[in-house]
């Protein structure tokens, strides 16, 4: 679960099953210990038909842990990092980073380092339409070295710069108020 509208989804189907639960948080939901494996079964089913899916082995909840901080931490934190995003999961999970990194690139198909720039790159495009910073603002928020070194990992992304994507936005945006 990595957004509201998940837990919300989560909590809608747990109720419609008539399944008992305690706590659904981003990316996790406790129920009951009297949860049969068909009713598991039934919501695993429901779940994955919006894309979703209850995670039950060690390591992939350990994924699913760190896929929750990249995108807490890039997405929901109005402070950028003051350690390397590195430093940061091994400290929060208490595990080596090295050992992350290969556990979520065995079980994603994509290294970590891609999953974090991707998620970095998708919240610069939101505050790109805002409009309310400049891409310099907006590569000091993100944790960017530069304005420059966003733009060249946006672009490497995207395969637009950032203000030419601010541009094709605007103009996109500008054109479907005219026609409504």
């Amino acid at each position: 679960m990595v957004c509201l509208r998940c837990i919300l989804l989560v909590k809608d189907e747990l109720k419609r099953l008539d399944i008992g639960y305690r706590n659904v948080k981003l990316g996790e939901a406790i129920i009951d210990n009297s949860t049969t494996a068909a009713e598991l079964t039934a919501l695993d089913k429901e779940l994955c038909k919006a894309g979703l899916q209850i995670v039950d082995s060690k390591k992939s909840r350990l994924v699913e842990q760190i896929k929750l901080l990249v995108i807490e931490q890039v997405h929901y934190s109005s402070e950028p990092l003051s350690e390397k995003f590195s430093c940061y999961l091994a400290r929060k999970l208490n595990y080596d980073y090295t050992y992350l990194s290969n556990l979520f690139t065995s079980i994603q198909g994509m290294t970590l380092e891609q999953y974090i720039i991707w998620n970095k790159i998708e919240k610069v495009k939101e505050l790109l339409i805002y409009d309310e910073m400049t891409v310099a603002e907006i590569a000091l928020q993100m944790n960017y070295s530069s304005a420059a070194h966003l733009s060249k990992q946006f672009k490497k992304v995207t395969g637009f710069n950032a203000s030419h994507y601010k541009k094709v936005r605007q103009i996109r945006s500008d054109g479907e108020r005219e026609s409504e």
